[in-house]
């Protein structure tokens, strides 16, 4: 219509010049792209990166994308490793010029100023610790050299005069902090703190950040028994994730499955770190009102909205037990929990019935 308009305005007077223009032609109809033209199809290729980190085994993995090749995101992957380490080296206790052996050096000594992260983490310790009567408890690395299921395993019971002169020093309540100073201060002399039980999932959580801001919309950031998934497969189907048969096979022996979309999933376990002696199996997750390896759950695992929640209350409902532990998931937004019992019933939250599907019984055993 606009050109039909120009066209009668160029010849407002001399009409028969105008009478012979040639009419303007129609638009072009739109083209239909042929077979040619089209988009090459795509087939995406699954990228995984593995590596050790926090005392575990970190798997990342992705897939290619139209403008996104494998060496690109290999890259990408990489940075997401880098910022589990940083945020390990601040909060190991495996090195003596991190943030919290420094705290620990300082025992009843003086307050430590630490960094916002460390600070957010010990924060977040305390507060599940007063939400579980204290069960889960960041002290409880008092009793690190008595119970030994890491790289200096022995298969041994420590005798209850050493168990009680560990249980002496737990206490969440003498682990003191100011938030305006950023400051950590554990009260009594030969106390220590770790962060182990609760790390893994805030470390998580970054390199899921990492992998967001670099562009990656599909992916899962797993560290041991702590995982991170973030949108779904390239087909559009979601991730899904198995919860471990406590006595099964093995990592991979399956007795539930989840389909996992922006979620995390943390799973404790009696399995990982033990040992099995006169009848009774031996294991890492300890409960500070004993002393003793808890005895209420064979197998915790937590879905929430991010891994730093998840793994912070996995092993105070393993300790426990899922009656009085369910409690704490069903405060939280956004949470559900699945637990083994040391009867081998298993409970599922009211969060989780309708997502959770069951494969089979979960294998009995000591």
């Amino acid at each position: 219509m606009k050109r039909i308009a120009l066209l009668a305005l160029a010849c407002p007077i001399v009409l028969a010049a105008c009478d012979k223009q040639t009419p303007p032609e129609p638009e072009p109809a739109p083209r239909t792209s042929s077979a040619a033209e089209r988009p090459p199809p795509f087939d995406p290729k699954k990228v995984t990166l593995e590596d050790k980190a926090m005392g575990t085994h970190v798997v990342i993995t992705t897939y290619t994308t139209r403008t996104l090749d494998e060496k690109t995101i290999r890259a990408k992957l990489e940075k997401a490793v880098a910022e589990i380490r940083r945020l390990e080296n601040l909060m190991t206790t495996w090195r003596e010029d991190s943030e919290i052996s420094k705290v620990n050096q300082a025992a009843g000594k003086q307050p430590v100023i630490v960094g916002a992260e460390t600070f957010e983490v010990i924060e977040k310790s305390l507060s599940v610790a007063k939400r579980s009567e204290g069960v889960f408890d960041i002290s409880f690395e008092a009793m690190k050299d008595l119970w030994r299921f890491d790289e200096n395993k022995v298969e041994e019971i420590p005798s209850q005069e050493a168990i009680d002169k560990g249980r002496a020093l737990i206490d969440y309540r003498k682990i003191i902090v100011d938030k305006d100073k950023r400051s950590v201060f554990l009260e009594k002399p030969g106390m220590r703190i770790s962060l182990g039980g609760i790390a893994k999932g805030y470390g998580v959580d970054a390199a899921a950040k990492v992998l967001s801001a670099e562009g990656l919309a599909s992916f899962f950031v797993q560290a041991g028994g702590d995982l991170y998934v973030r949108g779904k497969k390239p087909d559009g189907s979601p991730y899904r994730v198995g919860v471990r048969d406590p006595r099964g096979a093995g990592p991979t022996d399956y007795f539930a499955m989840i389909d996992v979309t922006d979620h995390a999933f943390s799973t404790a376990g009696d399995y990982e770190r033990s040992f099995v002696k006169d009848g009774k199996r031996w294991h890492h997750i300890i409960d500070p009102r004993s002393g003793y390896p808890a005895r209420a759950s064979r197998s915790v695992t937590v879905w929430a909205k991010d891994a730093f929640t998840a793994d912070g209350i996995d092993d105070a409902i393993f300790i426990l037990g899922p009656e009085k532990g369910m409690s704490i998931c069903e405060e939280i937004d956004d949470c559900g929990a699945v637990v083994v019992d040391a009867k081998n019933k298993v409970w599922v939250s009211k969060r989780l019935e309708s997502k959770i599907q069951m494969l089979r019984d979960p294998t009995d055993g000591t």
